[in-house]
């Protein structure tokens, strides 16, 4: 019998090389399409489900390749519907992905590395480190888990896709575009580009590139402060990221690809919550259209921050509404099961599944 180890994961292939391995073996080339499609469509895992391969091809397959597929390890349920679940991957590493149920939508919350190497103060997946990023199919695998998980619970498909959990988007570029490409593909989920947010801490020259290529899905920036000295204590990406290096990458992006900018801001108590922090807030907000998501803090163990007092939230949220900044206040989902912004990391117990 091959070893695993020799054999190519089947789902690293395009249709093209996956046709022209498939000629290699002497098989029509059509066939590849048809495996394709399996894989991709219709999210197979296993090739003994692909009912109109013949038997002899799904041997030659199972000897030659591999579906090193992810799968859901634990999940946990909140109080408020919020599911999280961590799922392990062929090597064993776990990461976190969140179904965020809402009246209005489902959203998956989903994961783009093993861990995460930009250190931000405030966020327990910070504290992990960087394992590895993740291959395109093993992203693509929890939206296909989470979206089976909204129909079984709450019988509803997913409307929305965020890359807002463990790992920095824009440090897996290549692997994260393909598996927008692979979610959004005709041949793919067929899920709208528009129901897709990538969200970074901020890389400034790989926003040019999303410019560059002119992406149709939406970006989210995570500000947290508009003040270099105050940014540069929580967010240490941001001194080699200033502001004014964000502000200019923001606009070329803009230029390419005419999509507006969400700005996430988390609200620390008595550290950038008052009027001046809302004033330098709407002063960047100029640079290019924009909205703000103001959002709750939720409290780990490895940082003392807290959450800003509601009166101040609510303050800086009308200031900001006062200068034409369209501001939404966010409440957090999943805060008794650690499934909230910032606190999604793997525990120590966890490891040994």
């Amino acid at each position: 019998m091959t070893n695993t180890k020799d054999k190519t994961d089947i789902r690293s292939l395009s249709l093209d090389a996956l046709t022209n391995r498939f000629t290699e073996m002497g098989e029509k080339g059509y066939r590849a399409k048809q495996v394709h499609e399996w894989l991709w469509k219709k999210s197979c895992t296993a090739f003994d489900e692909m009912s109109n391969i013949s038997k002899e091809l799904r041997e030659k397959l199972k000897e030659n390749f591999v579906i090193n597929n992810a799968k859901i390890s634990n999940s946990q349920f909140s109080a408020d519907k919020t599911i999280k679940n961590s799922f392990i991957l062929y090597d064993t590493h776990l990461i976190e992905g969140v179904l965020i149920p809402t009246p209005d939508r489902m959203t998956a919350c989903v994961s783009s590395q093993v861990g995460c190497s930009l250190t931000c103060k405030f966020c327990a997946t910070g504290y992990m480190g960087r394992k590895r990023n993740l291959n395109a199919d093993e992203i693509y695998d929890q939206v296909v888990l989470i979206d089976r998980q909204a129909k079984e619970n709450y019988d509803q498909p997913l409307t929305n896709i965020v890359y807002m959990g463990m790992g920095e988007p824009l440090l897996n570029y290549a692997n994260v575009l393909k598996s927008v490409e692979r979610i959004t593909a005709g041949d793919g989920l067929n899920m709208a580009a528009k129901r897709i947010t990538v969200s970074t801490a901020g890389i400034a020259k790989m926003i040019k590139k999303l410019g560059d290529d002119q992406v149709k899905f939406n970006l989210a920036l995570s500000l947290h402060a508009a003040n270099d000295k105050k940014r540069n204590e929580i967010m240490p990406i941001n001194e080699q990221n200033s502001l004014v290096a964000l502000a200019e990458a923001l606009k070329y992006y803009f230029s390419k690809t005419k999509n507006p900018v969400t700005y996430e801001y988390i609200v620390f108590n008595d550290f950038n919550d008052s009027i001046q922090d809302a004033m330098e807030l709407a002063k960047f907000c100029k640079h290019v259209p924009c909205k703000v998501n103001i959002i709750e803090y939720n409290p780990i163990a490895l940082a003392n921050y807290r959450n800003a007092a509601e009166d101040k939230i609510e303050a800086f949220a009308d200031y900001l509404r006062k200068q034409g900044v369209v501001t939404n206040i966010r409440r957090s989902r999943g805060k008794d099961i650690d499934a909230a912004c910032g606190q999604l990391a793997i525990k120590e117990k966890e490891k040994a599944v």
